[in-house]
């Protein structure tokens, strides 16, 4: 009966829809205006967990806005903790990669003017993504989260 309940409560998607989310994320990631909702956090040291609040990496052509946890061990921050991941940034070397048919990997650097940082965004064609962030003075962490199609960062802005 559990299972049942559980099956009622999926979303599935037609073809027709899985396509068109597909095309909206591929526009999404060629204008470089797409924002991640996280909701899973997996620290390099320690146990995973789910983001507990509303959590996210957004970029916006050359701008990125990093609201993001940290768990793990930090080696040289400044006093207090810094900004951590929480900080608008300045977009460089920037690579969009096609992985395979439905998936794409995004890298780029940016400074948080405390440190310089690596992100690699793994995106999906159902929107699924997978975040990594590499630093040089923190340990590594990785998120999940979702990709909204119809989010654009650019008109939340003009809000």
């Amino acid at each position: 009966m559990i299972c049942a309940l559980a099956a009622c409560g999926t979303v599935r998607q037609s073809p027709e829809e899985r396509a068109q989310t597909e095309a909206k994320i591929q526009e999404r990631l060629d204008s470089r205006r797409f924002k991640v909702d996280i909701d899973y956090v997996r620290p390099a040291r320690g146990g995973a967990r789910p983001a507990n609040s509303t959590y996210s990496l957004t970029v916006n052509g050359d701008k990125v806005i990093s609201y993001l946890p940290y768990f793990g061990v930090a080696y040289n921050i400044p006093y207090g903790g810094g900004k951590g991941l929480n900080f608008e940034g300045e977009i460089t070397d920037y690579q969009d990669t096609p992985i395979k048919k439905d998936r794409r990997r995004i890298i780029f650097q940016t400074s948080s003017g405390e440190d310089r940082l690596i992100y690699q965004l793994d995106v999906f064609g159902n929107g699924k993504a997978s975040l990594n962030v590499r630093s040089g003075n923190r340990d590594t962490i990785d998120f999940d989260g979702y990709l909204d199609p119809d989010t654009d960062p650019a008109e939340q802005e003009k809000e």
